[in-house]
């Protein structure tokens, strides 16, 4: 197995961070503050002296731009940006700066009621003008909003319109995710690029220092009390360490514990633990097109070999998280409980490479027309449990003649080797509660092209046109896409351009000083404006 190497960057920052978390954030090198307002040339002294006051979020994903497609998702969980519309627990939707909405009859135009009376932190009008020049942003880059087929959009007084070429039922949807988030004017440059965070949200910007760590203060009129005022988020990349700042008292709230940090962290006086079933599957995404995946009867055998039950509980202490289809229970409408399970059978799956022509060498490594049956295994530490699943799944395949080797490198090699066509096998866990309606993250991953963390190289046309067909189903009358949702499932259980591997399961860590955390299934939030000190 190869390991990549963490960026030398990475390991010392965590390593630091076992010192008092401050002062490290002050003398590490990689610190360049983009403090918000005139409160720059104090910003370094305010974090080094954070008090009992400050709220302390620690998880491992660094912050690699200020752009909303880049790194909005955790200004959004600090609850920094928002969006025009957001979604309760159970996935329906909620006003947020937009009040009411609604559909013409022949589903190609899209009518949002905007708030009025609203400011951004920078202290400007939060306009409908505003709101229709970061959405035109938006809708220029890559991002959801190119999902559905969007012919104008213009404001009529308070209120946005969207005019579709076709009609696209989960539109709505799309409006809370991310890279749809509003900004002030002032947030941007004459060439339209990010250089501030001036958002509407409960908390504002007080300084930001990348990749690693930002600061943010209650908006000023907020409750008062015991209700958090300041936070902070600091990427840390290593769960070990996340848990080491918890038990030190350094950290309020760690998120992606691995279970030896979940099992250190059980009995700890200093903090419980919350847990929640997200909607979200680790899985192997597949080169298709490669020619040794090329034939589905190797993709069979590969899910064969998989001890799905095992992984879960030797790896995440959860044998329930084995995952028999592609989609969890928590996604009701898409988990069919009638379908066939995923098994393991390495019998079946060693008579599957002999029929396709795979033959075992003599070192135990199967051959055909003189090629070795070796494939690559790219994953990534931003999830802890990643790599240690890769390394199961790479001994399970050399179980049945398989060479394989793990590479181990950040999240945005999978994309990249997506694009470039280069990547063969990579293990990582997709988010089905991205968007809120499956159906927009599926027209990701399995339209006629693929997607970064879908189907690669998979020649099926079915499977797009019934998401596309569902696309088009207005919301209210989603019920009538039962038939479609069951073929699409049953497609992907049989033809595995992906393989499933084992669900997952959210464990905060939350210390004991402060009450009312929470979990949000849709990972949307950390929910800290309703957070309290005990």
């Amino acid at each position: 197995m190869v390991l990549a190497s963490q960026p030398p960057s990475r390991k010392r920052r965590d390593l630091l961070l076992f010192t008092p978390l401050a002062a490290t954030l002050i003398a590490s090198p990689w610190h360049a503050a983009l403090a918000h307002g005139d409160e720059a040339g104090h910003a370094h002294g305010d974090i080094a002296h954070a008090g009992k006051d400050m709220l302390t979020v620690v998880g491992p994903w660094e912050l690699t731009g200020l752009d909303p497609t880049r790194s909005g998702y955790m200004f959004a969980r600090m609850e920094v940006l928002e969006t025009l519309l957001e979604v309760d627990d159970a996935g329906q939707l909620q006003p947020s700066l937009a009040s009411a909405w609604s559909v013409s009859a022949d589903g190609l135009q899209w009518r949002f009621v905007l708030r009025s009376g609203l400011r951004y932190h920078d202290g400007s009008a939060l306009t409908p003008a505003s709101i229709l020049a970061c959405l035109q942003r938006a809708q220029a880059r890559p991002g959801v909003l190119r999902l559905a087929d969007i012919a104008a959009l213009r404001v009529e007084g308070q209120t946005l319109v969207v005019v579709l070429r076709r009609p696209f039922g989960p539109l709505p949807y799309l409006l809370t995710h991310y890279t749809t988030q509003i900004l002030a004017p002032a947030s941007f440059d004459a060439q339209g690029n990010v250089v501030a965070i001036n958002g509407s949200g409960p908390f504002r910007i007080r300084s930001i220092a990348l990749p690693q760590q930002f600061e943010v203060e209650r908006v000023a009129g907020s409750d008062v009390g015991k209700v958090v005022q300041r936070a902070r988020y600091i990427s840390v990349s290593r769960a070990e360490t996340r848990t080491l700042l918890v038990q030190s008292g350094q950290a309020d709230l760690a998120f992606s514990l691995d279970p030896p940090s979940i099992r250190a962290l059980q009995d700890s006086p200093r903090a419980s633990l919350l847990s929640a079933m997200l909607p979200r599957t680790t899985l192997l995404k597949l080169n298709a097109g490669h020619p040794l995946l090329a034939d589905v009867r190797v993709r069979r055998a590969i899910s064969l070999c998989i001890e799905r039950e095992g992984i879960a509980r030797a790896l995440l202490r959860d044998p329930d998280l084995g995952a028999t289809q592609l989609f969890p229970p928590s996604l009701a409408r898409w988990h069919d409980a009638a379908l066939a399970p995923l098994r393991t059978n390495l019998q079946q799956a060693c008579s599957l490479l002999d029929q396709a022509g795979w033959r075992p060498g003599s070192d135990g490594v199967r051959r055909r027309d003189g090629q070795r049956m070796a494939l690559n295994l790219t994953t990534f530490v931003d999830r802890p449990e990643l790599p240690l699943i890769a390394t199961a799944l790479q001994e399970e395949m050399r179980q049945i003649g398989m060479a394989v080797r793990v590479v181990i490198g950040n999240s945005s090699d999978i994309p990249a080797g997506h694009r470039s066509g280069q990547l063969q096998m990579a293990l990582a866990a997709r988010n089905y509660g991205n968007l809120p309606d499956p159906v927009a993250s599926l027209l990701q991953d399995f339209g006629p092209q693929g997607g970064d963390w879908g189907a690669m190289g998979w020649d099926n046309q079915e499977v797009p046109a019934l998401l596309a067909r569902l696309a088009a189903t207005p919301a209210d009358a989603a019920a009538k896409g039962n038939a479609e949702r069951a073929r699409i499932v049953a497609l992907l259980q049989e033809q595995l351009p992906v393989i499933p591997v084992v669900w997952y399961r959210q464990t905060c860590a939350v210390s004991r000083r402060v009450r009312g955390a929470s979990i949000d299934p849709f990972e949307r939030s950390y929910r800290i404006s309703s957070l309290q000190w005990t």
